[in-house]
């Protein structure tokens, strides 16, 4: 067999269903982000400054220096990696301090790392689920695909009920026995599309019908809650719910992933998960880091206040611009393509045009015809940022022959007092 072969064969395969990945070399600026040096291939040796638009460091907390100090201290404190995994030497104090701090973010006894959010899902997902004899998962159609991965990997029987859809989910638990054990598991905020989990509701029903909960607050946590504890917190939901997974690298700004629950959940994670048990630990400064970020986001309202503003300011801009903008109620702004081939030429038009950085979104990460870019502004971004960013979007949909919507004039959501207040005093005109 021809084995390369095989190899470019996938290649071509993906590059003509226009799903082939092409990565941006970026060295971001950590005193003047969003800004960032671009090195384009070819061209390593004269780096040109970009924007980035589409970050998942929602609030820039991955250029605190509160966030940074904590990390460098850590680092020089006790090494530059954790020496092995938890039960080999790798439990350094800063973990055992990040757990702590995140159990009692959710108001749960007590929480769990791991290297990254997808390794979260997959490994709560799954282990909760294998120790529940016969167990039934009932996950929502549009869930990541860690979860996905997670459901898989559980080996059980599973239910997939319509995206947001709670009479749907009860009809499929209406119909088991109430004794059977069950786990619904969903997301909270749905970071393609925006939209956010009727949570309330699912609460309710596996209360009803003698359910477990499992909610990802990925896109989240951090960034809703009087404590960024996510959408849960923000309505009072927090305790309703079983278990509360997130992740460290978006609203926090650094990496790793956890779950949240009771300490016999938590145990029972740690005891048989895998891809815990023989993983080496995240680095004491990243843990250090992480825990930073949490506690200030715990105590701080302004970088949550100011990111809604500037959310809002975005969504404004770009309708009125005539910009077709998928309306959702959070933070993250889609506008839609909906053609493979064009949204990455929007793309590439964007950076080499405009030195705005913005990756497209193209099938499988969404369904064909739904292409898009997705722009996740921050607080860090400024009013002259936002209106760079609409001008190079007009020319590149006018470049294109991409079909404008009627331009739609919706009148702001005038932020709290706090926004005007923030810790960016240059935005504080943009956000009034």
């Amino acid at each position: 067999m021809d084995y390369q072969r095989r190899f470019v064969e996938a290649i071509e395969r993906l590059k003509r269903e226009e799903r082939y990945r092409t990565f941006a070399d970026l060295e971001r600026d950590a005193a003047r982000f969003p800004l960032a040096l671009w090195r384009p291939p070819g061209e390593e040796d004269s780096p040109r400054q970009v924007t980035v638009w589409c970050s998942n460091d929602y609030l820039g907390m991955g250029v605190h220096p509160d966030v940074i100090g904590a990390s460098v201290n850590a680092a020089r404190a006790l090494g530059a990696g954790a020496g092995g995994t938890r039960n080999i030497s790798g439990t350094h104090h800063p973990i055992v301090t990040l757990e702590r701090e995140l159990a009692d973010l959710h108001g749960k006894e007590a929480a769990l790392v791991f290297t990254s959010g997808w390794v979260s899902n997959l490994a709560g997902i799954s282990t909760i689920a294998q120790l529940l004899p016969d167990c039934l998962i009932l996950s929502d159609a549009l869930n990541h695909n860690s979860m996905i991965e997670g459901v898989k990997r559980a080996g059980c029987e599973k239910k997939i009920w319509r995206h947001n859809d709670a009479d749907h989910l009860e009809a499929l638990l209406a119909a088991e026995p109430i004794a059977r054990a069950k786990l619904i598991v969903f997301e909270s905020l749905y970071s393609m599309d925006g939209d956010i989990a009727p949570i309330a509701k699912i609460a309710a029903l596996a209360k009803r019908y003698g359910a477990m909960s499992y909610i990802d607050e990925v896109h989240a946590v951090g960034m809703y809650g009087p404590r960024g504890g996510g959408v849960a917190e923000r309505e009072g939901l927090m305790g309703e719910l079983d278990v509360i997974e997130g992740t460290l690298a978006k609203g926090f700004g650094g990496l790793g992933g956890y779950i949240a629950g009771s300490a016999a959940l938590i145990d029972a994670v740690r005891s048989f998960a895998p891809q815990f048990i023989f993983t080496s630990t995240l680095p004491p400064s990243v843990a250090a880091g992480a825990a930073a970020a949490v506690r200030i986001l715990k105590a701080s309202n302004a970088e949550r206040d100011r990111h809604q503003a500037m959310a809002q300011m975005v969504k404004h801009a770009l309708r009125a611009a005539g910009l077709p903008v998928l309306d959702n109620p959070s933070h993250i702004v889609p506008v839609m393509v909906r053609d493979a081939a064009k949204c990455r030429a929007a793309s590439e038009l964007l950076l080499r045009r405009h030195d705005i950085y913005i990756q497209p979104i193209n099938y499988p990460t969404v369904a064909e015809g739904t292409e898009r870019l997705r722009i996740t502004p921050t607080p860090r971004h400024n009013e002259a940022q936002v209106a760079a960013l609409v001008e190079a979007l007009v020319d590149v949909w006018k470049t294109l022959e991409l079909p404008f919507e009627e331009a739609k004039v919706v009148p702001m959501r005038r932020p709290g007092a706090e926004a005007a207040q923030c810790a960016y005093p240059e935005m504080k005109k943009a956000a009034e």
